[in-house]
């Protein structure tokens, strides 16, 4: 891929854009992504000073000014806005080929991004990762929990997800792992001192530990503040909190009645299901990458690893249904 470059020169450039420094173009990307010289040189392993004078060059090289300093750090000019739009389309192209590069092993070997939501990431994932990396031991596993889509897949921010909702975006390919289920669930010491709800409506009189809104699929985690209430308005939360192992944690201390997911659930086997004759929602669960890793040793191995131990759960009866 060929990438192009043009920036107004003054008069007395020495150098046309075509000759800049590829290291020149590294040192500015980092610093407009980052917005400081200090985080760009920890990015690059390099000095504050060193990015500076990198920078400096590559204006000089250039005859434009690329950043403004001030006293909170940098701003990009008209002219670094034109110059950081093209770093990330080459930054991109790079991590593409590194990518590429790296899959041409025989064995699956080098870094992997994964993103995937908090709740599953910490707490059903990471114990299992260890094995992953027994199995693999040229990769090395980069984590990046999110509850959304900070990550863009397709830019390379991360190079595959693991997300409770299906892609949206025809360059992305995905394969449905299985189906996390939740359900309402309380401490025994929060029954004894509150009394066990008989039906939905018994609930407006318990405390509820919600979610929060956010307008993402895991909004569904609030559950407890609207079963039963189709028609009106959703009960008042006691505790809103926008982290389902915090939530999970506020059920075990007695807080209140939240809906979670029976995978985490599993793990502190003296809660007590709540009104077990209404069910929670459901989510899917997908693995999703772009089409350009769609030859990935790294993604595929990561991908049969999390097939086989869903599968493995399904044989043992939890709580994280397989596909």
């Amino acid at each position: 891929m060929q990438h192009i470059i043009r920036l107004p020169l003054r008069e007395h450039a020495c150098k046309p854009s075509w000759l800049m420094d590829w290291d020149k173009l590294k040192s500015f990307h980092a610093a407009a992504e980052a917005g400081s010289l200090t985080a760009a040189g920890e990015r690059l392993g390099i000095s504050q000073s060193a990015v500076s004078r990198q920078i400096s060059a590559l204006e000089e090289n250039l005859g434009v000014s690329l950043f403004q300093r001030h006293a909170r750090g940098l701003v990009l000019t008209d002219a670094g806005h034109t110059l950081h739009r093209s770093t990330m389309d080459m930054a991109a192209a790079a991590q593409t080929a590194n990518a590429a590069l790296r899959d041409q092993q025989d064995i699956a070997q080098g870094d992997l991004v994964v993103t995937a939501p908090v709740a599953f990431g910490s707490t059903w994932l990471v114990p299992r990762l260890g094995n992953f990396l027994s199995a693999n031991p040229g990769m090395r596993i980069d984590l990046r929990l999110d509850d959304g889509e900070t990550y863009d897949l397709l830019k390379l921010e991360a190079e595959c997800a693991i997300r409770l909702w299906a892609a949206d975006k025809s360059d992305l390919i995905q394969r449905k792992l299985g189906t996390v289920a939740t359900n309402l669930y309380a401490s025994p010491e929060y029954l004894k001192a509150h009394g066990v709800p008989r039906t939905p409506q018994d609930l407006d009189n318990h405390r509820i530990i919600g979610y929060g809104t956010e307008n993402t699929p895991l909004d569904a985690m609030s559950w407890a503040q609207r079963v039963g209430r189709d028609d009106t308005l959703p009960r008042r939360s006691t505790l809103q909190v926008r982290n389902v192992p915090a939530m999970l944690r506020a059920v075990e201390a007695g807080i209140g009645i939240a809906d979670l997911p029976d995978y985490m659930v599993s793990a502190v086997p003296r809660l007590v299901r709540v009104l077990p004759e209404h069910t929670g929602p459901t989510f899917d669960l997908f693995f999703i990458y772009p089409s350009d890793l769609k030859r990935s040793k790294r993604i595929a191995v990561f991908r049969d690893f999390l097939t086989a131990e869903v599968d493995a759960i399904r044989r043992d009866s939890l709580h994280l249904r397989a596909s």
